[in-house]
């Protein structure tokens, strides 16, 4: 699978073992904006055998993929989901999306989900796509409301962002 956007000269594709560096460094930029991430900069520890034995994982498995945003040959975004490995949950998977901030605001989410989403429909293993997001990342909310996710439950303040500041981890999903 390969697509291309004419408009936007963006290529979405099955991610590889070589985008490890490029997702690691997408990482580490969203991280350092400590906005809608459940780990502090301080705390992420990942490095760069760790994403590439991550991928490689991704890769062998039926039920997870990989897939990256491309524009000019540079990894701009990527999108990953992985399914349970439990026999009961192996008909679901949730995903986790980051976008390089250059990039926000133009469509390449949209792009990564619709591309998941039918990687999702044409896979027999798969029957629900599922995510958390923060209470606080309205753009987010509404992407995935516009997609047909749909709120399925809520954990009041679960994330704590400051003293006495809270956003509620809000439990989203699609069945495919």
């Amino acid at each position: 699978m390969s697509i291309t956007d004419k408009e936007s000269k963006v290529c979405i594709r099955i991610g590889n073992f070589d985008d490890a560096e490029s997702i690691l460094d997408i990482q580490r930029d969203v991280i350092t904006e400590n906005k809608y991430l459940i780990s502090l900069p301080e705390e992420f520890d990942k490095t760069l055998d760790h994403q590439r034995t991550r991928i490689q994982r991704i890769l062998e498995n039926k039920r997870e993929t990989l897939i990256v945003a491309e524009k000019d040959e540079k990894v701009i975004g990527f999108i990953v989901f992985e399914s349970p490995n439990r026999k009961r949950l192996s008909h679901t998977g949730s995903f986790e999306t980051m976008i390089h901030r250059d990039y926000r605001g133009i469509g390449i989410g949209k792009m990564l989900i619709s591309e998941l989403l039918t990687w999702a429909r044409e896979n027999p293993l798969i029957e629900k796509v599922s995510l958390g997001v923060f209470s606080t990342n309205k753009r987010a909310i509404s992407l995935y409301k516009s997609m047909g996710f749909e709120e399925e439950g809520r954990k009041n303040k679960e994330i704590k962002i400051g003293e006495k500041e809270y956003a509620d981890d809000i439990l989203m999903y699609k069945f495919v």
